[in-house]
């Protein structure tokens, strides 16, 4: 029974940091959440014991659990893993994709263009990639980048969509997506290899004037 519910625990406070609804540095007080969701503190601890091996929440010492933040290695290796999921997973998608496929990519570049918010730049961004890959019918290796994804967070993948700025991924996109119709994996893997392999080269640079600031990278900003 208590299992059970540090389960249910577990995958509530999991979303909330996934969605940003509680972002880095935040306390998670055991009390609060144990009165909040109308149970214990013990199936609480167990969850909040859970969401620390899987790398989302940090204990210390008089502070308890806090939302974990990703050290600047951890996001460009994160990257660097997007690189390689992504790639084989476009690999395998083009020989399965159709006319409806391409249309809905660009549709989704079509309202990309006319966005301006990094927030908004960076949901359609998601989207663009996940229709990209969903034909390759491999679901475990769409789980996997589902959960680097997550694992990234919408606020930090703000800010790299802020840091790539809009005209040069816009265009890499089209590039991708003319690639695909063309049915030519080759180069659609090697533009997406080379737009992701940009992207972490600008948010290393990002993050390297954030610490020569001596402030950390205002992600969502």
């Amino acid at each position: 029974m208590s299992q059970s519910t540090a389960d249910r625990i577990y995958e509530i406070l999991r979303e909330r940091i996934i969605c940003g609804a509680v972002t880095p540095g935040i306390a998670l007080r055991q009390d609060e959440i144990a009165r909040e969701l109308g149970v214990s503190k013990i199936p609480v601890r167990e969850a909040l014991l859970k969401l620390e091996a899987d790398g989302f929440v940090t204990f210390r010492k008089n502070r308890g659990a806090t939302v974990r933040d990703l050290s600047s290695d951890e996001i460009l290796n994160l990257i660097e893993i997007r690189a390689a999921l992504e790639c084989r997973a476009l690999e395998l998608a083009i020989p399965n994709m159709i006319d409806a496929d391409y249309e809905t990519a660009a549709e989704i570049l079509e309202t990309y263009a006319g966005t301006t918010q990094a927030a908004g730049l960076s949901a359609l961004n998601l989207k663009f990639h996940q229709a990209l890959y969903e034909p390759c019918g491999n679901h475990i290796l769409l789980r996997l980048i589902s959960d680097v994804q997550q694992r990234i967070g919408p606020a930090l993948r703000a800010f790299v969509t802020q840091t790539s700025g809009l005209h040069r991924p816009h265009a890499e996109h089209r590039e991708i997506l003319a690639a695909c119709r063309a049915q030519d994996i080759g180069r659609a893997v090697s533009l997406l290899r080379d737009h992701i392999k940009t992207t972490r080269k600008e948010v290393a640079a990002r993050l390297r004037r954030a610490a020569q600031e001596d402030s950390p990278a205002a992600f969502g900003t």
